[in-house]
């Protein structure tokens, strides 16, 4: 009994955070436009998407601004992760440490406000640069919270001994340290690459005009009406993420059963 409950409340909970993504991609190939009859099945507002130049310049400026943001955050993050784990004393990384879970536990509108501030007073105009620097401050916590995991688990004294052999610090971290931990760095980019992409509190204080990310234009589309091209962007949005997260995983699992096979 007690296990049929535990299947069932699996199942209640998979269903709830999935069943409205599995609609939601179902009705894209909608041929009605309504959100409660189907009228057949249709790559119509595919089409549609792919014709829509407001779309596209979102798009673009959507993974440029993911991509670059993701990449910087994740050099800057696992080195501040290895900073704060190996060249801290403890009362420095226990203070670290505090102030890398502000940005994570402050609210996302605070934040925004708080960006467009700051780039108002240094004279910035708000637009591409903004929106980007704003992107790569708020993933930066989240890769050294993936990174520093790795980094505990690591054997300090294969670093040292490589020291010990003649390896040059940078050497040493490249050959030794990089290769361990390297799972959490994919990890984080692809956490920071996510929140990238589904950000819109912050991006919304921070960008300008003539540019806008998805979560902003879809904003603006929900408010004149869901359009069946919204359904159709969220179902290419959705099934991205999740190839990118497989190939992370089996990446990840290949590289654990060969170190396993090499044992």
């Amino acid at each position: 009994m007690m296990r049929f409950l535990r299947h069932s409340y699996t199942a209640i909970i998979l269903g709830f955070l999935y069943l409205p993504i599995f609609i939601l991609i179902v009705f894209s190939f909608n041929a009605s436009k309504s959100r409660a009859v189907w009228g057949g099945f249709t790559l119509r507002w595919y089409e549609e998407l792919l014709e829509s130049e407001a779309i596209l310049d979102a798009l673009s400026y959507t993974l440029s601004v993911a991509v670059i943001s993701s990449l910087i955050a994740t050099v800057i993050g696992t080195l501040a992760a290895y900073a704060i784990y190996r060249e801290m004393r403890p009362l420095e990384r226990k203070l670290s440490m505090n102030l890398t879970y502000v940005p994570l536990l402050n609210p996302d509108i605070v934040t925004g406000i708080s960006l467009m501030l700051l780039f108002i007073f240094v004279g910035m105009k708000l637009g591409f640069s903004s929106l980007l620097l704003s992107h790569i401050i708020f993933n930066v916590p989240y890769v050294i919270l993936t990174v520093l995991p790795k980094l505990k688990q690591f054997d300090r004294n294969l670093y040292d001994a490589a020291l010990d052999l003649g390896a040059s610090p940078a050497y040493a971290f490249r050959r030794i340290v990089l290769p361990e931990i390297l799972p959490g760095i994919l990890t984080g980019a692809l956490f920071a690459f996510t929140l990238s992409v589904d950000d819109f509190v912050i991006s919304f204080f921070t960008t300008g005009s003539g540019v806008n990310n998805l979560s902003i234009l879809i904003y603006s589309m929900a408010r004149r009406g869901i359009h069946p091209t919204i359904n159709a962007l969220s179902t290419l949005l959705f099934l991205t993420v999740l190839a990118l997260l497989i190939a992370v995983n089996l990446r990840t699992e290949k590289r654990a059963a060969k170190a396993k096979s090499e044992v």
